[in-house]
């Protein structure tokens, strides 16, 4: 069990994207989607990196998207352990040969242990979770709740898909023995898992799904398309199975700005 403190569930209140000119028009700025000038991101980023020096921080390389036309690569670092086994076992695990020449697209970092000053820092709370589009990059600090990096990772999804021609969406779906294929709407809680959790049918995914001109394909990990379902036993099997790479054992280095000293890091396999 782990305890998460005083944030036990999401703190979107707390969550401010980088507003810069290359990515101003994208977002529907408002109660939801709060501003933050790339200069106070930045100066949160360098304080961030160096509470992490010299710390062990966990790292797990892996992939949101079940079809390779709009998979997208994320480097996970961590403070914490636990933090970093949860999203373990969400996001696409890559194979030996993946992890070999594997190269994120975007990167996100959880540090918990850092405790944000509003009046310095220009958030809200001792909580942040900063996204920033242009550079690829997440910070989320000052909460212990796993799920932000999950949902970090879906409002990168939610961003970069669209521009792909893909519609993501918050949904579940399973596919019956025919090839038909039913999505479930709904606000968190609602029933969708339950819903999709047909015994007579094959479950497809029960959180994030994007929908594209040619295929649907899930963000989920353990999810697969309806046109590639003989992916989904293997897929569900890899979420119990350790991978075969060894090489997630290893100590790995990270260097979070050029010329900037290393952290030891103990990354998950």
């Amino acid at each position: 069990m782990v305890k998460t403190g005083k944030y036990t569930g999401r703190s979107a209140n707390d969550k401010f994207i980088v507003d810069t000119p290359a990515v101003h028009d994208d977002i529907a700025w408002g109660k939801v989607n709060r501003p933050m000038d790339k200069a106070r991101f930045d100066a949160i980023y360098a304080k961030v990196t160096a509470y992490l020096q010299n710390k062990e921080v966990f790292i797990f390389d892996g992939f949101a998207g079940a079809d390779p036309k709009y998979t997208k690569a994320f480097r996970i670092v961590n403070e914490l352990a636990s933090q970093n086994l949860f999203i373990h076992q969400l996001l696409r695990r890559p194979t030996a040969d993946q992890l070999e020449s594997f190269h994120e697209d975007y990167t996100i970092i959880a540090a918990p242990g850092f405790k944000c000053i509003p009046e310095v820092d220009g958030t809200r709370s001792e909580a942040a979770v900063l996204v920033d589009y242009e550079a690829h990059l997440v910070v989320i600090c000052g909460t212990q709740y796993a799920g932000e990096i999950k949902k970090s990772v879906f409002s990168v999804m939610n961003y970069v898909l669209p521009k792909q021609g893909v519609f993501p969406m918050h949904c579940s779906a399973n596919i019956g023995k025919d090839g038909d294929c039913a999505v479930f709407f709904g606000l968190s809680g609602t029933g969708k898992t339950t819903l999709s959790a047909d015994p007579n049918r094959k479950l497809i995914g029960d959180d994030e799904h994007g929908w594209a001109d040619d295929s649907p394909c899930s963000t989920s990990r353990v999810g697969a398309t309806p046109s590639a379902l003989t992916s989904l036993p293997r897929a569900s099997r890899r979420s119990t199975t350790p991978s075969a790479s060894a090489r997630w054992w290893r100590t790995w280095s990270w260097t979070p700005t050029p010329g900037s000293s290393t952290s030891t890091t103990t990354p998950w396999r």
